[in-house]
Parts: C-alpha cells; structure tokens; sequence
C-alpha cells in the first residue's frame, strides 16, 4: 500500500510540474505568455502615465526584461501602499515600482535584481537654503508617503525628530512642497529628480545622500526559477549598455551622477 501511494504522489507531483504550477498553486511568470507588471503613474522619469500610456526607467526596465523572456507586457497602475496586493490577488504578475527591498518586504513578496541601488536624498525649494542635510530636518515638516519607508529611515534610522506629514503618493508630496504645506521630501534620488526635471527651477535636490534604496523587482513569493531569469536579464541589460543608455536618456539632463554597473543582487530566496 505505502509503494502505491508513493507511485501516486509521483505521478502528481509529475502532473503538477508538467503544468507549470508551483507548490502552493503559484505560477511562475516564466509559465505565462504575458506579464502584467504594475508601475507608478505619478513619477517622472520612472513611471508617469500619459495620453493612456506609461513611460519612464522603470517601465524600460519591464519592456526590457519582458522582452528577454519573450513574453509580452501589459501595464498596470499601483501606488506604494497597494504594491503587495497587486501581487497577492493576481492583478500584477511583477511590480518594478521604486519597490525598496527590506528585509520586512522579503517576508511578502520574491525580489528580483536590485535593478538600480538609488540613493536617498533630500527635494526642497530652489530658495530653500538651511537644509544642507538630514540634520536640517529636525523640526521640519516633511513628507511621508503613504506605503513608503523613506519618511522612517530619517525618523527612526536616523533619529531626526521631522515632523511627518502624510501623503497619498510622492506627485502629492512635490504638490505640497510647492504650496509650502511641508518643508521637504525625502526619498531616492531618482524620484527626486524626475520631479526636478519636470519643474525645471523649482526644486533643488541637496545632494547629501544618507542611505541607499534598492530598487527590487517584486514576483509573487516563492517564484524563484522566475526571479532567477529575471537577474539574467538585468545582467544583460547592464553588461550590454543598455541600462546606461536608458539612465542617461531619462535622467542625463538633471546632474544626477547615475550608476551604471550591475548591482549585487539580493538572490532569489
């Protein structure tokens, strides 16, 4: 009896494998013809919708990938709190959204890459002067988007003691910088200077970066085959130029000094 049911337990386990379907009924996205990678649509540089399409690094960093695993890509909109739930209720195959990896979101989601390590920094008014670092913010009001660790690692990383005003999402943080409702904004760079970009003369960024934000691409947890095709391609994309290539076009025109090597990956867990 226990030789037959050992039979039966590899036959299915053949089964399953020949459907593609993981333990625990996950899909990797290597099973699937099209990917539906969910980006930010409020981010210039990095994911800003327009006229009905997404444009920015991180959606050529998901038109590059897709492309390398032959698959085609579909666009979804998410903000940095509904970035999870987009994975877990499977309305997103993958999630490149300034997603920083920690060590609390590895318990939720698989982390590919990181494909850029940005550095956090500090978005104030152009005639702002007395904010030359993150001491300055101390009794300052600033910025905290919603989903977003960037406000934390000055409170808490730092023991900055800034006032925290929330916010939606990073497009309503710069909205309030410029109506004066806060102080600052601080996150990584990148995002920063898309908006600096954007509003050419109105913003400065203070250019003391004090941690880093790895940039992760989120899959479902548990898809590592998926997440280990996924560093192959962004080691083509970097070793091949195009990562350079894709930095400088968005960003070459802000000053921001841009890193072009391949990151060190987290590893597929």
């Amino acid at each position: 009896m226990r030789g037959k049911l050992l039979i039966l337990a590899a036959a299915l386990s053949l089964a399953v494998a020949g459907c593609g379907i993981q333990v625990g009924g996950q899909a990797s996205i290597l099973d699937k013809d099209e990917l539906i990678v969910a980006v930010k649509s409020d981010q210039p540089g990095l994911g800003l919708r327009t006229g009905g399409r997404f444009e920015g690094f991180d959606v050529d960093v998901a038109s590059y990938v897709a492309k390398y695993l032959g698959k085609k890509v579909t666009f979804v909109e998410t903000t940095s709190e509904g970035r999870e739930d987009k994975l877990r209720s499977g309305a997103a195959d993958m999630v490149i959204a300034t997603y920083s990896i920690s060590p609390q979101r590895k318990a939720e989601v698989t982390f590919a890459g990181p494909y850029y390590v940005s550095r956090q920094d500090i978005l104030v008014r152009k005639e702002t002067t007395d904010i030359r670092g993150v001491r300055d913010l101390e009794g300052r009001k600033l910025c905290q988007a919603k989903g977003s660790i960037s406000a934390s690692r000055v409170v808490v990383g730092r023991r900055v003691m800034a006032d925290l005003v929330p916010a939606d999402t990073y497009g309503a943080c710069v909205d309030m910088l410029r109506s004066r409702r806060v102080d600052a904004v601080s996150t990584g760079d990148l995002i920063l200077a898309g908006f600096a970009a954007r509003d050419k003369g109105a913003y400065t960024i203070v250019n003391a970066p004090f941690t880093e934000e790895r940039y992760g691409i989120a899959l479902r947890l548990g898809d590592v085959a998926g997440c280990e095709e996924v560093n192959r391609a962004l080691t083509e994309m970097y070793q091949s130029g195009a990562a350079a290539g894709l930095l400088v076009r968005r960003f070459g025109s802000t000053g921001l000094r841009l890193t072009t090597s391949v990151p060190q990956f987290e590893g597929c867990e």
